[in-house]
C-alpha cells in the first residue's frame, strides 16, 4: 500500500554526517595525496592531517549550515570518536542528533577479527555518551559480511543503511528477526562523487537536486526517502562548503519536505506497517 507521511508531505530527506577515526600508526583509510614513490608511509601526516581538517574546521561550517534551518541530523560515527573528539560529539548530543553506529574504528566488517565484540563495544559507547542504545548501523564503507546481519539483531540493532536497494524502507529478513533498511545512497556521497569520481564541487548539489524532483514528484503517490551523506574533510572545505549550503537552502523552502533522522524513519515506517496490516485483518 502507498505509504503516507504527516500533513501530505511527499518526501524525507535524511542527511548523514559521517565521523570516523582514522588511526595514525596504520595507513589511512583514504588518501588524497598519493606518497613518493607510490609506498604508503605510517604516519602519513598530510593525508592524516586533510581527514583531521574536518574535525577542526569542516565539521563546523556544516553544522551551522543545519543549524540555520533547525535540522537534526544523523551522526554516523566509530565508538572511538567519542573519546577522541568530545568538542565535536558534545555540539551534536546538545543538538539533537541521531547518534547511529558506525562500528568501532574505522575498519572493513571483513577485517574485524570478532565483529560481535565491535558491534558491542560501539553500541556501548554510544549508548554511555548519549543515554540511549543507538537504534541504527551502517557499516564501514558499508561493509558486511553475511553474518552481519544477525549479530546486528542480536545486539539490539534496529535499522541499517548499507542495502541500497530502494527509495523506501524495506525488511530484511534474518535468523535473528527482522532487521529493516532505510534508503541511504552511494550516489549521492560526498567521496564517490568528489574522491572517486572527481566531479567539481558543484556537483553535490547539482546531483542532489536532480534526484530531489524525481522522488519529489513521485511522493505524491507513495512516501519516498532521500538520503545523503556527507564528510566534514570533504563537504566542510571552503570551494565545496557553499554548495551543501545551498542545497538545504533549497530543500527546506520546499513545501512537503521533512528532514527526519534515521530513528523517526523507522518509527514511521513501522507505524505504516502496522496501519496497513490492520487495514488487511
Amino acid at each position: 500500500p502507498p505509504l503516507k507521511l504527516p500533513d501530505g508531505a511527499r518526501l524525507i530527506v535524511w542527511p548523514l554526517i559521517a565521523i570516523e577515526n582514522w588511526d595514525t600508526s596504520a595507513p589511512m583509510a583514504r588518501t588524497v595525496l598519493t606518497p613518493p614513490g607510490g609506498q604508503a608511509q605510517v604516519p602519513d601526516i598530510p593525508n592524516w592531517t586533510w581527514q583531521e581538517y574536518g574535525m577542526r574546521v569542516g565539521f563546523w561550517r556544516m553544522k551551522a549550515a543545519l543549524d540555520k534551518h533547525g535540522i537534526r541530523a544523523t551522526l554516523c560515527l566509530n565508538g572511538s570518536v567519542i573519546e577522541l573528539y568530545p568538542r565535536l560529539v558534545a555540539a551534536a548530543r546538545e543538538a539533537g542528533w541521531e547518534f547511529q553506529a558506525h562500528s568501532y574504528v574505522q575498519k572493513p566488517m571483513h577485517q574485524v577479527a570478532d565483529q560481535r565484540d565491535a558491534i558491542r563495544r560501539t553500541v556501548a559507547a554510544l549508548k554511555d555518551y548519549t543515554g540511549v542504545k543507538p537504534r541504527g548501523w551502517i557499516g564501514p564503507g558499508l561493509t558486511e559480511t553475511l553474518e552481519t546481519p544477525e549479530l546486528l539483531v542480536e545486539e539490539g540493532i534496529e535499522y541499517v543503511g548499507d542495502w541500497v536497494l530502494d527509495d523506501q524502507p524495506t525488511e530484511i529478513k534474518t535468523a535473528a528477526g527482522t532487521l529493516y533498511s532505510i534508503p541511504y545512497s552511494v550516489e549521492l556521497n560526498d567521496i564517490a562523487i568528489m574522491l572517486l569520481q572527481h566531479h567539481p564541487a558543484r556537483e553535490l548539489y547539482d546531483r542532489a537536486m536532480d534526484q530531489f524532483e524525481r522522488l519529489y514528484a513521485e511522493g505524491a503517490e507513495s512516501a519516498r526517502v532521500m538520503a545523503f551523506g556527507v564528510h566534514p574533510y570533504i563537504t566542510g572545505v571552503p570551494h565545496r562548503i557553499k554548495y551543501f549550503e545551498r542545497l538545504l537552502d533549497e530543500l527546506a523552502s520546499r513545501p512537503g519536505v521533512l528532514f527526519w533522522t534515521g530513528d523517526q524513519i523507522l518509527d514511521w515506517y513501522k507505524g505504516e506497517k502496522a496501519k496497513a496490516q490492520e487495514a488487511a485483518a
